[in-house]
């Protein structure tokens, strides 16, 4: 099942995300409704700084990466960035339980429950050796309008991967291109 990934300098896929959003006029334990999210609305004429990542809840998304990008969200504003998202392939009801588990405010999350973006990216992979069905390979990209301008992929991307490579993809990685990038 895996697949290329896209390239550098291609655009980002075209999909709609499901997300969800707080509607207190739905009441209840529960108050959120469903919103529709595209692409467009997400990268167009922003700057943008998306990591993706095999699940909410799992040891390394949850100790290392996600905490990562949280912990420097402050400094990649100040390189112009308009927002950071989290991107797995889960639902939106799952991504916002897990960054109330992990107290995160800035990282947006973004659920990909479809894999759509996913699958768009080149980037799903079997992940059945855990139980996990398909699910993101771990990359981080930044975004300008769009267009995938750098694009990390942790290495030895392949369907049931014995190992979760977590090299490149964080969010010191990403800090240090921005910097010596000029921006």
């Amino acid at each position: 099942m895996a697949q290329q990934p896209l390239k550098e300098e291609a655009h980002v896929p075209e999909v709609v995300f499901k997300t969800r959003v707080r509607d207190e006029s739905i009441g209840g334990e529960n108050p959120y409704r469903w919103q529709d999210v595209s692409s467009q609305e997400i990268f167009g004429k922003k700057n943008i700084i998306l990591f993706g990542l095999p699940g909410a809840f799992t040891p390394t998304c949850s100790s290392t990466h996600v905490p990562g990008f949280e912990a420097k969200y402050d400094e990649f504003k100040k390189f112009g960035i308009d927002e950071v998202y989290c991107l797995s392939v889960n639902d939106a009801f799952v991504m916002k339980q897990w960054a109330d588990k992990l107290g995160i405010t800035k990282v947006k999350m973004l659920p990909d429950g479809n894999a759509a973006f996913t699958r768009g990216m080149g980037m799903l992979v079997k992940k059945e050796d855990l139980g996990f069905g398909q699910r993101s390979w771990r990359y981080s990209m930044f975004v300008e309008d769009g267009v995938i301008k750098k694009l990390f992929i942790e290495p030895g991307l392949s369907d049931d991967c014995p190992s979760d490579p977590f090299e490149v993809s964080d969010a010191g990685t990403m800090l240090a291109y921005l910097k010596e990038s000029g921006r």
